[in-house]
Formats: C-alpha cells, structure tokens, sequence
C-alpha cells in the first residue's frame, strides 16, 4: 500500500469525498520569511509570503506562478487581536478577530465582507479545530492527518475558496502563536 492509497483510506474515513486537503508547516511564516502550501498530492498550490520592512504585520497569499492572491495584514487600533484578509485589488474579504471569551475552547470569529461570517472552532493551539458556516463545517485543520512533525492539514469542502480558507488558517495560526 503506497503512501497515496493510505492518504486516500484516511480521507475516505473522514468523509472528506471531494473534499481537497492541503498540508501546512506548523508556526507557519515569521516576517521575512516564505514557504510553500502543498496539495494532497505534494504539488506546491500557494506560497506564503512573509514581507519584510513592514511597520504592520504583512503576508500575502500567492498561487503557484507567484500571482497575489490574497494580503492579510495586521490592525494595529483594535481591542481585540484582529487582522484583515484583502484580495489582490486591495478590498478587504474578511476580518478574523479572536473571541474576547473562549469558556472551553478557543474561538475566532470571521466577519465575511460579502457573505455568512464564519466560526473557528476548536483547540486552536493543537492545530485541532473547524471552520463552519451556519454551524456547518466548512473546512477542518487537523495534525492527525500527517506523521511529519510540525506540520498539519486543511481539509476543503468542495465549492469553499481554497485561498480564503487557507488564508483564515494562516491568520488563526498567527494569532494564536503571537508570530512576527
């Protein structure tokens, strides 16, 4: 049984038909930094890009051929931890703000600009969490799915924005490991 066929049984018992999985290094990307995003198939799909000399925390979110797709940055006047995720024009998708009370478990809230705001979750810090709209999971990030150390997976319902998700994930990892 090849590492594919075991990748395959593992989605399959997650459910996740048509669903695609990304793998994600773990305390992803510090300022200065890039690394890549691969898909279930070990393709490089994304880049992180961690940009240097900013006075906000920057990282910006680019397909494989190095086209922006996404910029998620850091606000500086907010009570709460909060940074916003703009597209490549420059309009703001979303803003993840982290829950002032978490009574059991970590949670994030995702404002959508147009569409359903999003809830995070889950043990965020673990890397054990999901993302859902209207109480339906969306996306999940789960460690379980890989033996590599440090490294965890997004699984993507069909129809979600891979970019935006995984965007969501790169800013919920930020925020809760205080990078940068």
């Amino acid at each position: 049984m090849g590492l594919r066929d075991r990748r395959q049984d593992r989605r399959d018992d997650r459910g996740g038909r048509g669903s695609t999985t990304y793998r994600m290094r773990e305390k992803l990307v510090s300022i200065g930094d890039d690394y890549w995003i691969e898909d279930e198939h070990g393709e490089r799909a994304f880049k992180v890009n961690g940009k240097a000399l900013r006075i906000r925390k920057t990282l910006l979110i680019e397909d494989a051929s190095g086209h922006e797709l996404m910029k998620i940055q850091e606000r500086k006047l907010s009570i709460r931890d909060t940074m916003s995720i703009e597209d490549a024009a420059g309009e703001t998708l979303a803003t993840v703000k982290k829950a002032m009370i978490s009574p059991l478990r970590d949670r994030y809230k995702v404002d959508v600009v147009n569409g359903e705001d999003l809830d995070v979750q889950g043990n965020i810090v673990d890397h054990e969490y999901k993302i859902s709209r209207g109480g339906d999971k969306i996306a999940e990030v789960s460690k379980k799915w890989f033996r590599i150390a440090d490294t965890y997976g997004v699984e993507i319902s069909p129809g979600e924005n891979p970019a935006l998700m995984l965007a969501i994930a790169v800013v919920v990892d930020s925020l809760s490991h205080d990078l940068g």
